[in-house]
């Protein structure tokens, strides 16, 4: 009898640890994809940024604003909801089911992009005219096309995620980002000549060229992925759904996620509402109101939005995890995916916020050098966004975790809560003229901290998920803190030798993440067993043996 005992716990053991090695392999596709894609969109918005200026940025970010606010009524539920219906009944053996659920999101998502592209399309001009930016119409035109196939692109994510196949979500997005790059560049620097405004339409229409190049690409992998369906069909039990009982479930887990999804961008149209209207009633003129919410959008957005890269790929990973640990009542793998998620995101987080605070001037002037000045503005706005990188990680690690266990709504109240704060901050702050656009940045990283706290409580409720304070915060930061040490030092030492800004920021960077990889493992921030999680995760720690910096 405790033989079969035995082998049973053995089992479940080691289902768990397959499923967290699905995790980190997913996560680490994602992020990888998110990497490349993240550079494209470097090489996308820092030239640009260096062509139109805080002036053509504020046309552009406008029309961001709005998109990523129609984007997400549209889009961002689908492939949270798909991958949570799919996983559950993947979970149970029911691919037949998964499958149709799936189809049934890509009607409504079709349904949904056409409604979304006629308002932004046609409600343009009045839009740009409430926000005080008329030369952002244009812009708002060009991406308006984009709407029609991001909810597409985004079902047909969702169904592969609750898979737990992450390969097509990670082609698509490069493919994605090579297209929006290569296109936007081209027609920005095509329109230059004739006004800023025209240049950033063409800017924008990029993100139009890159979604349709996604979708092609989807239909294709999709098409490839025939055969396998059939197969997983053959296997799957038999199990009587109607249409009907699937919508429910749909809209039941759509509506709350596009809810909740929704209060990011409307956080972001509260900045597009309320900088420009508060710096003019500080006694800012229109130009430099302009320009200083330019700041906000076209130097330091682009930098913050590359950690975002890790925040979403183990957020996409860790939703079907969850889901599967919940749907199976599987206590002790819900609290080590929950647990396994948070670590690695204050691994990731802790160097990236600390590394862009102590070097934020270096970067910003190495980033933007054609538009020196500007670059210098914006180095306090950084440095606090900065921290929001961190907060917003274990805001977003709670929030997935509770979506996870069917807590749709819990999130999204705790995010309004968080919005209503910002708003309050930011209007208040930025009617400091010396405090100015600062004030939005800081009123960000109180919303995620507002949000982050309350949906923490509720997950312990729910979960009773206990978190180990010393190995999911206190080391990774210890280890992030030496690192940030060991970048200032450096980057000042060479500066001081070589008078080259570039170099010494760098240089600075490569060697502050070659401490903390040594420091990680020092301070016992990271573990054997965490790190063979990974993909090729016992290379790396073999790595880390040979020099010395692992046992």
């Amino acid at each position: 009898m405790s033989g079969d005992v035995n082998k049973d716990t053995e089992k479940i053991e080691k289902e768990g640890q397959q499923t967290s090695a699905l995790l980190m392999k997913g996560a680490t596709i994602l992020v990888i994809a998110g990497i490349v894609s993240k550079i494209f969109g470097a090489i996308f918005r820092i030239p640009l940024t260096n062509m139109i200026g805080a002036e053509g940025q504020a046309y552009y970010s406008a029309a961001y604003a709005v998109y990523n606010l129609l984007f997400v009524i549209a889009t961002a539920g689908f492939p949270v909801a798909i991958s949570r219906m799919v996983s559950s009944r993947i979970a149970e053996g029911d691919f037949i089911n998964a499958h149709k659920s799936y189809k049934m999101a890509m009607k409504v998502s079709w349904a949904l992009g056409i409604v979304s592209f006629i308002i932004m399309y046609f409600g343009a001009g009045v839009i740009a005219n409430a926000y005080k930016n008329p030369g952002s119409e244009a812009s708002m035109k060009a991406i308006s096309l984009a709407l029609l196939f991001t909810p597409l692109v985004a079902s047909m994510r969702g169904y592969y995620q609750g898979r737990q196949d992450m390969k097509p979500t990670g082609v698509t997005e490069v493919i994605e980002q090579m297209v929006r790059v290569a296109a936007g560049l081209t027609l920005a620097f095509m329109f230059y000549k004739t006004s800023l405004v025209n240049a950033a339409a063409g800017a924008t229409f990029g993100a139009s060229a890159g979604i349709m190049a996604a979708f092609l690409t989807m239909m294709f992998i999709y098409s490839r992925d025939k055969g396998t369906r059939e197969k997983l069909f053959e296997q799957s039990v038999i199990r009587q759904e109607s249409d009907k009982n699937r919508l429910k479930e749909l809209l039941g887990f759509l509506i709350p996620i596009t809810i909740g999804s929704s209060v990011m961008p409307i956080m972001f149209n509260i900045d597009a509402g309320i900088i420009p209207r508060r710096l003019l009633a500080t006694g800012w003129d229109r130009v430099m109101a302009e320009k200083l919410y330019g700041l906000m959008g076209g130097f330091c957005d682009p930098i913050i939005n590359l950690p975002n890269i890790f925040i979403d790929a183990i957020c996409i990973s860790l939703m079907p995890a969850v889901t599967t640990a919940f749907t199976l009542k599987n206590k002790e793998d819900l609290d080590d995916h929950i647990k396994t998620g948070l670590k690695t995101m204050m691994v990731i987080t802790y160097p990236c916020a600390i590394g862009l605070i102590v070097l934020a001037k270096p970067i910003l002037t190495m980033l933007f050098y054609k538009k020196y000045d500007e670059a210098l503005m914006a180095v306090p706005a950084l440095q606090i966004l900065a921290l929001s990188i961190i907060t917003l990680a274990i805001m977003r690690t709670f929030s997935t975790s509770l979506q996870g266990i069917g807590k749709m709504m819990l999130p999204v109240w705790n995010l309004l809560i968080g919005a209503a704060v910002k708003a309050v901050v930011s209007y208040i702050l930025l009617g400091i003229p010396a405090v100015n656009i600062n004030g939005a940045a800081l009123g960000s990283v109180i919303a995620y901290v507002t949000a982050g706290i309350l949906n923490y409580r509720a997950l312990k409720k729910y979960t009773d998920v206990t978190l180990d304070m010393k190995s999911i915060f206190i080391k990774p930061l210890a280890a992030a803190l030496i690192m940030g040490a060991s970048a200032v030092i450096v980057y000042k030492l060479l500066f001081m030798v070589t008078a080259r800004n570039s170099v010494s920021t760098l240089v600075a960077i490569i060697i502050a993440a070659a401490v903390y990889f040594v420091t990680a493992f020092k301070t016992g921030a990271v573990t054997k067993d965490e790190i063979e999680l990974m993909p090729k995760g016992d290379l790396i720690y073999r790595l880390a043996v040979r020099l010395k910096v692992a046992k």
